[in-house]
């Protein structure tokens, strides 16, 4: 819950009774690896912050193809956050890529802090651009070359090489496992 709390601090001002309200509103909450914090389909029910693991968005393509768009690792917002407060479904997966451990409010308890914390919606608003700018983050632009787009991952995310499986890699770098072994293979 301390990483929470350092988190939220980054983005504005909170007392003492504000901060034990947001710890009484949050739940702890455990994704296995390969586990859906969110499902293309279905309306998204709960806002997340990772304090441990790395899960990614994905979703398939018009050829069924699963395509890995975005990564978010720890210390970050996780929600479908467009679909969750419109109350629509939503048309792609937030998937654990790790065991995961998350800090997460259901759509009640998260809509309460605003009625109740004064300047809850100004340090809400600035945590919510950041989330929808991390899922928002394209993958490596495909007129690249595949060299140059897996540079590209390895810059945005230096610590998820040992930590995801090379299938979510080769699918963000938009090439196949064996591509993407021969690449690792020729930039060592």
């Amino acid at each position: 819950m301390k990483e929470l709390i350092e988190y939220i601090l980054q983005f504005g001002s909170l007392n003492k009774q504000q901060i034990d309200l947001i710890k009484s509103k949050a739940s702890e909450l455990y994704l296995q690896k390969d586990e859906y914090f969110s499902e293309a389909g279905k309306i998204p029910k709960q806002v997340g912050f990772i304090v441990e693991g790395v899960i990614r968005g994905c979703y398939y393509n018009n050829k069924g193809e699963e395509i890995t768009r975005c990564f978010i690792c720890e210390n970050s917002l996780v929600a479908d956050y467009f679909n969750f407060e419109a109350n629509t479904s939503s048309s792609e997966y937030l998937q654990a890529c790790t065991n995961c451990k998350l800090i997460v409010f259901s759509k009640q308890n998260w809509e309460e802090l605003s009625h109740i914390i004064v300047d809850w919606d100004k340090i809400k608003n600035k945590m919510v651009q950041i989330c929808m700018y991390q899922k928002s983050r394209k993958g490596p632009v495909i007129s690249q070359d595949a060299t140059t787009r897996y540079l590209e991952f390895l810059k945005n995310y230096p610590s998820l090489i040992n930590r995801v499986p090379l299938a979510y890699i080769a699918s963000y770098v938009g090439v196949t496992q064996q591509s993407l072994s021969r690449i690792r293979k020729n930039i060592r």
